[in-house]
Order: C-alpha cells, then structure tokens, then sequence
C-alpha cells in the first residue's frame, strides 16, 4: 500500500538539479530492492532520505552514483548523465560502512581521495578540511589507531575535500557523540548557505528535521511519501490552558477551530502561513474577554510520530 501523500512526479527538466531521477527499478535476484523510485535535490538544497532498513535507500544512493545500475529509470547527476565522470568528481560521498587504509595517517588519506576525485586541493586547504571535522590535531597519526567516531569525521573530511557541489552523507552520524553529531549538524547548514546540494540519509530523525528542506520516505523500495516538512507534518496547532471561558471566547475559538479539548485545555489550529502575530493575537484578545491563561505551547505532530504512522499504515495494506 502507498499513502497518497503528496507524491510529486519529477520536473521534466534535471538541468537545475544536483541531482535527478525517474522511475529507478533493481532488483537482486528474485528480490526487488527498488520499484519505480522517483525524487530530485535541488541546488543548495537539503533533503532527508527516510525509511526501515531494507527500504531501498543504499541501494537509491549507490544508484544515484553511478555504483549500482538501475534495471530501468534515469539518473542525471548535477545535468550529466551518471555514467559521466566528469559529473562525478563533483559529488562528495560519505558512506555508511567505510574502511581507510590503517597504516596511512590522516592528512595521506585526504591527500589521496583528493587526487583521486582529479581536483586536487593544497595542503592548507587539506588541513582546513581535517579542522572543520575535528581533527586537526590528529593529521599526522596513523587511522588504524583511530576510533571509529574519528573515522566517521575523517570520512566526513574526505566527503568535503574536493569542494563538491553535490554531497550524500550515508548515517553520518551513527559513531558519534552528541558533539560530534552537532558538527555534522553545522557542516551541512554551512554547505546548504554556500548552496551546496545535500543528501541526507539518517536514523535520527531529530537531526533530519533541524537541517532537512525536504524530506523523502522509502519503504520496500518505493516513495511511501515526499514533502517539505510543513507538508508532511501538517497544520501548526496551539495547546491553551484557560480558565473562565466566556461564550464570546469559546466563539473565537471555535472560530479558530478547536481541534480537541481535554477539560481545561483547547488545542487549536493555526494559519497555515508562518504569521508571527497570530499567537499574541489570540492571546491578547482572550485575556482581554476576561480569560486566564495559564500556559500557551506548540503543537504538532513530529517527523518521527509521521514517518512511524506512514510506516504502521503501510505495513497493514496489501501489496
């Protein structure tokens, strides 16, 4: 079952796009890995790739690479085919399971994958690099003595050396400390302002929703939905303690529509558009009818309660 849940069909035109697929299929044996997957990350945009594990999303990501040939579908990479090498040295990849040759010190390992990626960096902007991830102290020590978190930030370095315009970061959070998860955090809100192209394959859906414009959920290799985060999430909403509710104010709540009420609380919808006066308004007017308020909080329902439900309804349909 596919939740009919604002699926876009991609633009014609990729030519704009970091990158750009249509109607992505593999399979592995008798086992379909990907049916039919459609998506696109625009220039200096970010977008989360969600879903189970099984869903697909490696396999999307290897295919967006060129690593893996689709079956069938299309993929343009920054406006060239794929298979191009020339689109490829623009692309910065962090995947999930990596392993760097241990009797190499850092600053080699950056040295190589630059000359590799033919856009050779210089030493100092090689050090800038290993600095932005942490480890600027740690150029010159051998990477078999590196803990796994300092892997993940040399793979992340490694990802950023080459100045791409298009990064995949596969779970590059998954080693590391709530720090280290708040660098990566900065880093991709840094290449998003120098309009740098983000996919952002992760499990930790609070770091999906701080950094994601958009956000793609998979599940047995198809788009189970697709959005930006106000319309996967839905209507803002407002949770109001009053006391003394006069009939006036229940009509300007009801009014607003009361979306439940739970004795002396009302939850309330919001304008969709993001109107920095609408909640001082209302405030303002209930307590002028003479209401008490006791406590104004947000509500809505989070990325991950969304992605859980989209998951849950799957599972119970048919296929």
């Amino acid at each position: 079952m596919i939740l009919d849940v604002d699926v876009p069909t991609v633009g014609k035109s990729s030519v704009d796009q970091a990158v750009w697929c249509s109607g992505l299929r593999k399979r592995f044996g008798r086992r379909p890995a990907v049916q039919g997957v459609s998506l696109e990350v625009g220039r200096g945009e970010v977008v989360g790739l969600l879903g189970p594990n099984g869903a697909g999303k490696t396999t999307v990501i290897k295919m967006l690479l060129g690593l893996t040939h689709p079956d069938a579908g299309d993929v343009r990479l920054l406006g060239r085919p794929v298979t191009d090498p020339a689109a490829r040295t623009r692309v910065g990849y962090l995947p999930e399971l990596f392993r760097y040759q241990p009797w190499l010190t850092a600053a080699e390992v950056l040295t190589l994958h630059s000359r590799l990626a033919h856009r050779g960096s210089s030493k100092q902007a090689r050090h800038d690099c290993l600095a932005k991830v942490g480890l600027a102290g740690r150029a010159d020590d051998r990477v078999g003595g590196f803990s796994k978190g300092m892997q993940q930030r040399l793979g992340l370095a490694i990802a950023l050396v080459a100045d791409p315009e298009f990064v995949i970061l596969d779970e590059p959070t998954s080693a590391l400390d709530p720090l280290g998860r708040a660098d990566v955090r900065d880093i991709v809100l840094d290449l998003k302002s120098r309009g740098v192209a983000v996919l952002l394959n992760s499990h930790l859906i609070g770091e999906v929703e701080r950094v994601c414009d958009r956000v793609v959920i998979l599940d047995h290799g198809e788009v189970a939905a697709s959005g930006s985060l106000a319309e996967l999430l839905g209507q803002r909403e407002l949770k109001l303690h009053l006391t003394g509710v006069t009939p006036s104010a229940e009509n300007r709540l009801a009014a607003l529509g009361v979306v439940e009420r739970a004795g002396d609380w009302y939850t309330v919808a919001l304008p969709a558009e993001d109107d920095s006066t609408a909640v001082p308004s209302l405030v303002r007017d209930l307590v002028a009818d003479g209401i008490e308020v006791h406590a104004v909080e947000p509500a809505r329902i989070s990325l991950e309660e969304r992605l859980l439900g989209i998951l849950r309804a799957d599972q119970g349909g048919d296929r």
